[in-house]
């Protein structure tokens, strides 16, 4: 359905600390920046896009919109959840916990207030 999702970032070399802490926790690779001077982060076709605004203005984070990233195990989650929290994130909402529906579930906001959330498949 999509081909990529981008958000903006007022700092990129804060942004890159952070994305590159819980994408490997993930299992991923660092980010690499483009021609343009994009961060991008590549994993099993998906790609995610940090940029700084090109109409010059501060980066904001979207007010109700997350993002979720998918994780392969519980271990995955609170890996993930620890490198965001140790490298400028802020844990949110609830501790990392399993819900109802037996997804293993975190929510962080990185640097620049996106919030993100990573969790494992529901089980039932």
């Amino acid at each position: 359905m999509f081909t990529h999702i981008m958000i903006g970032s007022n700092d990129l070399e804060q942004a890159r600390r952070f994305y590159d802490a819980t994408f490997t926790a993930l299992g991923g690779k660092p980010g690499e920046m483009d021609a343009r001077g994009r961060l991008i982060y590549l994993h099993d076709g998906s790609r995610l896009m940090i940029t700084t605004p090109i109409d010059g203005k501060p980066a904001t984070a979207a007010n109700g919109g997350t993002i979720g990233i998918a994780a392969a195990t519980a271990d995955n989650v609170q890996a993930w959840h620890d490198a965001g929290v140790a490298n400028g994130g802020t844990s949110i909402e609830t501790p990392p916990t399993e819900r109802p529906n037996g997804a293993f579930v975190a929510y962080l906001r990185d640097p620049d207030g996106n919030k993100l959330t990573a969790r494992t498949p529901a089980k039932k």
